[in-house]
C-alpha cells in the first residue's frame, strides 16, 4: 500500500446538535489537515481550530487531534477533526480533505490498514466491527474481549504447541528406521491428544461467541396441525402466521427474530412434515428440510395427545441437527393426570395460554450460549469463518493422530502443517487477499 495514498472518511455523524468527525490516515494526513486548519498541529494534543474552504471561507470551527505514527490506530500519521454533527458542514469537510490530496475511504479501510500494519491481528480487526454492532451490553463485552485479544491469544497459543509438535515430529522422520517409541512415540501422542482437548474446548468457546454474536438459527418442525405457527406468534408476541385448524395451512417459510434475556433468536416456522400432499405443499416441506439442513436447532413440536407418533413422523428429519427440543404442545388439552415428558430434550407448552412459555425461553437461551444460565459472561466474540476454521484444524489434529498410531510420520506432519495453516486464518498470519477484502467489505466506511 503506497504510503501517499491517504484516505479520508466521516467516522460519525451524531446529528445537528451532536459531533461529527472526519477522521484522515496517511503520510499527507498532517499536512491536508494543517491546510484545512491553517496552523501547525502537534501530537496527542486537542486543538481548538477553524476549518477553512479553499477560499479562506469558514466551513465550521471544531477540534483537531493529531496522532503521529506508528502510535495511532492504523499505525500510520492519524488525524481527528471533530465538527459539528451537521451532514452538511461534515460533507464539506470531506470533499475540502480530498481536494487536498486525501481520497474517500473504502469500507472498513481504515481497520484493514491497522491490520496490514499490524495495530490489530485479523480477530481483533473483525471484533472491532462486532463491537459497533452489538445489540446488547452482553454481545459488547464479548467483542471487547476479543478486540482486546482473548480470542486470538487462545488461538495462537495452540498454533505454538502444534508447530512445535510439528517440528518433532520432522524431527523423527530423520530416523524412519528407529521404532517411534524410541523416538518419544509416547510424549508426541500425548501432547497431540492435549492439543485436541484444548481445540475442542476452543471451538466450544467460539460457537458461543458465535451464537452470541449471530444469535441461535432454530427451525420450527414438526408434523401438521401440532401448533407451529401459534408458538411462533407466541414466542413473537404477534399475530405473524396465520393459523387454522387446517393441516397444511403453513406452505412457506416465515422468519421471526426475538431476543430472549439479551440472546438472539431466529425462529423460521415451517411446513408440516408428512407423507403425500399436494404440489404447493410438497415444495414447502421440502423448503423446511433444507431449513433444517443449516439449523442450529430444531424446535419439534408435537401434539401432546400423542406426541408418539409426531415423534416418529419427523424423527430422520432432524436427526442430523446439532440440537433438538421436543416440544409437548396443546398441554391445556391434556387430563391433569396426563404423564408429565422427562428429559433435557422435551419440555411441555401451550401456545394457546401461555402455559410453560417462560419455562421455554430459559431452554432456548440454555441451549444457544451452549451451557447453563450464567453462560455468556466469560465469553469472546467470534464469527462462523472462524469456527469454521477451528473444525477444519481439529479434523486436521484427528488425522495427525491416527498417522502417528500408525507410525506414518510424514503423514501425521503434513496434517499438523495443516491444522496450524487453518489456526493462522483465523489471527491472519495465513490468509488470502480475496478473503481480507470480503471481511473488510462488511464494515461501516470510517472504520
Amino acid at each position: 500500500m503506497p504510503d501517499h495514498d491517504t484516505i479520508a472518511a466521516i467516522a460519525t455523524a451524531a446529528g445537528s446538535a451532536g459531533v461529527g468527525i472526519v477522521r484522515i490516515s496517511g503520510a499527507r494526513s498532517r499536512g491536508i489537515a494543517q491546510a484545512v486548519c491553517g496552523r501547525a498541529l502537534a501530537p496527542r494534543h486537542a486543538h481548538h481550530v477553524v476549518f477553512s474552504a479553499a477560499d479562506g471561507a469558514t466551513i465550521d470551527d471544531g477540534i483537531a487531534l493529531y496522532f503521529a505514527a506508528p502510535a495511532s490506530y492504523t499505525g500510520e500519521d492519524v488525524v481527528e477533526l471533530q465538527a459539528h454533527g451537521s451532514p452538511v458542514l461534515l460533507q464539506q469537510l470531506l470533499a475540502r480533505c480530498c481536494a487536498l490530496g486525501a481520497r474517500i475511504a473504502r469500507a472498513g479501510e481504515f481497520s484493514e490498514r491497522a491490520f496490514r500494519n499490524g495495530k490489530l491481528d485479523l480477530a481483533q480487526a473483525e471484533a472491532v466491527a462486532d463491537l459497533i454492532a452489538a445489540g446488547d451490553e452482553r454481545a459488547a463485552r464479548a467483542a471487547r474481549r476479543s478486540l482486546d485479544g482473548e480470542f486470538s491469544r487462545r488461538v495462537e497459543a495452540l498454533a505454538a504447541d502444534l508447530l512445535a509438535l510439528r517440528v518433532q515430529v520432522e524431527a523423527a522422520i530423520d530416523f524412519a528406521d528407529e521404532p517411534l517409541d524410541t523416538l518419544g512415540g509416547a510424549a508426541m501422542r500425548a501432547r497431540l491428544a492435549a492439543g485436541e482437548r484444548a481445540l475442542a474446548e476452543l471451538v466450544a468457546a467460539a460457537e458461543r461467541g458465535r451464537r452470541l454474536r449471530d444469535g441461535l438459527h432454530a427451525v420450527i418442525v414438526g408434523p401438521p396441525n401440532a401448533g407451529k405457527s401459534s408458538l411462533l406468534n407466541a414466542l413473537a408476541g404477534a399475530d405473524r402466521a396465520i393459523v387454522t385448524e387446517i393441516a397444511g395451512t403453513t406452505r412457506d417459510l416465515l422468519q421471526e427474530t426475538i431476543r430472549s434475556d439479551g440472546v438472539e433468536l431466529t425462529l423460521v416456522d415451517t411446513a408440516g412434515l408428512r407423507e403425500g400432499g399436494d404440489a404447493i405443499e410438497r415444495e414447502g416441506m421440502r423448503r423446511a428440510r433444507a431449513e433444517l439442513a443449516r439449523a442450529d436447532l430444531a424446535v419439534v413440536v408435537l401434539d401432546a395427545r400423542d406426541p408418539r407418533s409426531g415423534r416418529d413422523a419427523v424423527a430422520a428429519a432432524v436427526a442430523a441437527v446439532p440440537q433438538r427440543l421436543w416440544l409437548h404442545n396443546k398441554a391445556d388439552l391434556l387430563p391433569a393426570s396426563a404423564a408429565i415428558p422427562h428429559g433435557s430434550e422435551e419440555l411441555r407448552v401451550s401456545a394457546r395460554t401461555g402455559a410453560g412459555l417462560e419455562d421455554l425461553h430459559a431452554r432456548l437461551r440454555s441451549l444457544a450460549l451452549g451451557v447453563g444460565a450464567d453462560a455468556g459472561e466469560g465469553s469472546f466474540s467470534a464469527r462462523a469463518r472462524q469456527v469454521e476454521a477451528l473444525r477444519r484444524a481439529a479434523v486436521e489434529l484427528a488425522s495427525a493422530a491416527l498417522a502417528l498410531d500408525d507410525e506414518a510420520l510424514d503423514l501425521a506432519a503434513e496434517a499438523l502443517r495443516r491444522g496450524h495453516d487453518a489456526l493462522g486464518e483465523i489471527t491472519g498470519r495465513i490468509v488470502p487477499d480475496a478473503l481480507l477484502g470480503h471481511i473488510f467489505s462488511t464494515f461501516c466506511i470510517g472504520k
